[in-house]
């Protein structure tokens, strides 16, 4: 016999909503994330929301740099750089230049569920609060003193080459201290005859899709590691052309010149030569 069926209409749950998404919530005691409504409903790139909540994720002292970053996510350098550049630009993300106690200048990274929100103690236990440099520090005004001079000292036309870089791939982006280290190997190439474009394309082709290092480094390896290009050859001295031989009217002597007429003794004897009205 078959089993009683019913065309009776199965009652909803109450509350439950008639389409959309229905959440099957598991009350966490460990392992979680807390994340403001703001952020994690931000407009705009999935990716810059995946990379927030990513950080807030992490325990403290984590590195968080580009690399590390690409190393965790699909996503490569282009997508991260500008995922971090909005989440600055919005007030999430800090970065500060801090003096450790040893004297060292080194940057750090904040990062705010809230934007604008007072730094709260983290029990996770954080390095000691951040003491920027003062603006007139002497060590600060020497540091930007030495940069100047550097930047100064260097091959202009090496630098002006490894900052047009950027504008063939986004990545190559160089602060002045790494441009300086990396014009005199420019510089060298230029000196061997290798013109701004061809070094150009040297530096840029074949780029891997991912950074393991800095663009320098990578730059770097490349201007060490490239052979330079034999010198030219030096041009050919232009030799005077040689007149043809001629046989004099006079002597029938042989002798070089552009044209038929007398030889060098004829004329200074006047043989044969019309005489002077």
């Amino acid at each position: 016999m078959a089993d009683p069926q019913s065309n009776a209409r199965l009652r909803a749950d109450a509350g439950a909503p008639r389409s959309g998404v229905i959440h099957v919530r598991t009350r966490l005691t460990a392992d979680f994330t807390v994340v403001a409504n703001a952020l994690a409903q931000r407009r705009g790139s999935a990716v810059t929301v995946g990379v927030a909540v990513y950080i807030l994720s992490l325990p403290s002292g984590t590195p968080v740099t580009i690399a590390a970053l690409c190393a965790h996510f699909t996503e490569g350098e282009i997508l991260i750089s500008r995922a971090l550049r909005e989440l600055e630009a919005a007030g999430y993300l800090e970065r500060r230049r801090e003096r450790t106690p040893s004297g060292q200048i080194r940057t750090r990274t904040y990062f705010y569920d809230v934007p604008g929100a007072t730094p709260q103690p983290d029990p996770e236990g954080p390095p000691d609060p951040p003491v920027p440099p003062a603006a007139d520090e002497p060590s600060a005004v020497a540091a930007r003193e030495e940069s100047s001079v550097a930047l100064a000292d260097a091959d202009p036309e090496a630098v002006a080459v490894l900052a047009s870089l950027r504008h063939v791939d986004a990545r190559l982006v160089l602060s002045e201290r790494e441009a300086v280290r990396l014009a005199p190997a420019v510089t060298a190439w230029l000196a061997a005859g290798v013109a701004p474009a061809q070094i150009t394309r040297t530096l840029t082709t074949g780029l891997p899709d991912r950074f393991l290092t800095r663009p320098a480094g990578l730059l770097a390896f490349r201007l060490r590691e490239t052979p330079l290009p034999a010198p030219p050859p030096p041009a050919p001295v232009a030799r005077p052309a040689v007149p043809p031989l001629q046989t004099c009217d006079g002597c029938d002597r042989a002798f070089r010149a552009p044209g038929p007429g007398h030889c060098r003794d004829c004329r200074s004897a006047g043989t044969g030569l019309p005489a002077a009205a």
